[in-house]
């Protein structure tokens, strides 16, 4: 799929035009979202259903500096899914091709009362989206 793309706001970064690494987390999310809704699952349908899908855990290695004006890219595919957590590998890129982040996100799906979703039976179409990506990812070399 494409990488979801974007440039970094001023308001990100600090005093020496460097953006502070909270805003990578951010920048995860808006992938992650722009990915359910080019697999044709938009999150805010997800929640109609309520269903939701907070972070379980969340891990990020710092690799380069981005700076105010960068082009980023942000390629977030499906790492594993079980059915109850859902992971989720980014990698960033700057304009050059430089890897700026590599990061995973778990995350578990859950009804609006705090229940575990039974996502099978509830978004069985989006199970099978994911389930064809990771196959996909597998037969690739």
């Amino acid at each position: 799929m494409k990488p979801y793309e974007r440039r970094v706001q001023y308001y990100e970064t600090d005093r020496m035009g460097v953006a502070h690494h909270a805003n990578y987390i951010h920048w995860m999310e808006e992938a992650r979202i722009d990915l359910m809704e080019r697999m044709g699952f938009p999150y805010a349908a997800m929640e109609e259903k309520g269903i939701v899908s907070p972070v379980k855990s969340l891990t990020c290695e710092y690799l380069r500096s981005c700076t105010f004006g960068d082009t980023l890219t942000v390629e977030g595919a499906v790492d594993s899914f079980n059915g109850v957590v859902m992971t989720i590998r980014y990698t960033m890129r700057n304009a050059g091709g430089d890897t700026v982040c590599k990061a995973l996100s778990e995350h578990v799906f859950l009804t609006k009362d705090g229940r575990f979703a039974r996502v099978r039976r509830e978004m069985p179409d989006f199970c099978a989206a994911v389930e064809a990506m990771l196959a996909d990812k597998k037969d690739s070399p």
